[in-house]
C-alpha cells in the first residue's frame, strides 16, 4: 500500500506563488506516473498537471499552462508542483495521485490511478 502525504498549500494574494509536495512511501515511486487534480466546491475534480515515471513527459490543463511546473524527484519519492501566477479561480483543494501503470501516457480521469493523498487547499484571494 502506497501512501501519499501532500504539503505547501495556504492562503495567498492573486499573483503569488505556492509550492506543493507530494512525499509517497515505498520503494516503487520511480515507477508510477504522478499528477495534481484538484476540486473547487461545487465543481468537479479535474487533473491540473501529470508527469511520466522518468519526467520525461508531463501533461497541464490549459487553464494552468505557462504558470504551474510539476516535477519530481525519484530519489526523494517526491512530486512537486510550482505553482505561480495564482488566480482566484485556482481555489481549491489539491490532490495528489499515483497510477502505478505506466502505459506510455499520463491518464486523464481519476478512476485510472490507484493512490490519492488527502489534499491540501490552496486559497487565492482576490
Amino acid at each position: 500500500q502506497v501512501q501519499l502525504v501532500e504539503s505547501g498549500g495556504g492562503l495567498v494574494q492573486a499573483g503569488g506563488s505556492l509550492r506543493l509536495s507530494c512525499a509517497a512511501s515505498g520503494r516503487s515511486f520511480s515507477m508510477y506516473v504522478m499528477a495534481w487534480f484538484r476540486q473547487a466546491p461545487g465543481k468537479d475534480r479535474e487533473l491540473v498537471s501529470g508527469i511520466r515515471r522518468s519526467g520525461s513527459s508531463t501533461y497541464y490543463a490549459d487553464s494552468v499552462k505557462g504558470r504551474f511546473t510539476i516535477s519530481r524527484d525519484n530519489a526523494k519519492n517526491t512530486v512537486y508542483l510550482q505553482m505561480n501566477s495564482l488566480k482566484p479561480e485556482d481555489t481549491a483543494v489539491y490532490y495528489c495521485a499515483a497510477d502505478r501503470t505506466d502505459a506510455g501516457i499520463i491518464p486523464i480521469v481519476g478512476r485510472e490511478y490507484d493512490y490519492w493523498g488527502q489534499g491540501t487547499q490552496v486559497t487565492v484571494s482576490s
